[in-house]
């Protein structure tokens, strides 16, 4: 199927500005907990990517904020900036960020259109992809980087749950405003998937 050159600006001008939005969700003020791994928005922005954007462009627009950080651009957490935050204890969550948009896109995408204004189901979704690649990747760097036993990675990763909920409340809220107002945002994949299928069936 050809692919118009006005859709893949459209995508990626909605990646490069997905990929922004993490950054500035990573650069507002975090909340320092006990741990070496500061509370942030990333996981909201994150998540919101994937539920905006579907799996394919929710996984390359937060892939390109990590990939812009490591190479030098100061947009992680802190204004840190490098492949050095790459090896350090939070380094397993910001690899888990692509995955976990990909994965909460997947889910959405899959959703039937009627289904989109749903807020507790993208919540579950958020939530269940946060939980699968954020989290467990997270307390696998920790285990890594940190030099923690599993049990003290949970211990430090049990920190983020409640905030993870709420940012995940806050996110659910936004994406079914936003696909409210513009229903057409997930509709080529939408479109896409029901083309093939009908392909398929001739």
């Amino acid at each position: 199927m050809n692919v118009s050159p006005r859709r893949n600006s459209t995508d990626i001008a909605l990646i490069a500005a997905f990929a922004a939005l993490t950054a500035v969700c990573a650069l507002l003020p975090a909340i320092n907990v006990t741990g070496p791994v500061p509370v942030t928005l990333q996981t909201f922005a994150v998540l919101l990517s994937g539920a905006l954007l579907g799996a394919r462009r929710g996984f390359l627009a937060v892939l390109l904020y990590v990939v812009a950080g490591a190479a030098g651009l100061p947009i992680f957490s802190g204004g840190a900036s490098g492949l050095a935050v790459l090896t350090g204890p939070s380094a397993g969550y910001l690899v888990g960020f692509p995955f976990a948009a990909g994965l909460c896109g997947l889910l959405v995408q899959s959703f039937p259109r009627r289904t989109l204004s749903s807020a507790p189901l993208i919540f579950a979704a958020g939530l269940f992809s946060s939980a699968v690649f954020i989290h467990t990747c997270g307390m696998a760097g920790l285990v890594l980087r940190a030099d923690l036993s599993w049990s003290e990675a949970f211990n430090v990763d049990k920190v983020f749950w409640i905030g993870d909920v709420l940012k995940n409340v806050a996110m659910a809220v936004v994406a079914t405003a936003v696909h409210r107002a513009f229903p057409d945002l997930l509709g080529r994949v939408h479109r896409d998937a029901s083309e093939s299928e009908g392909a398929l069936a001739s």
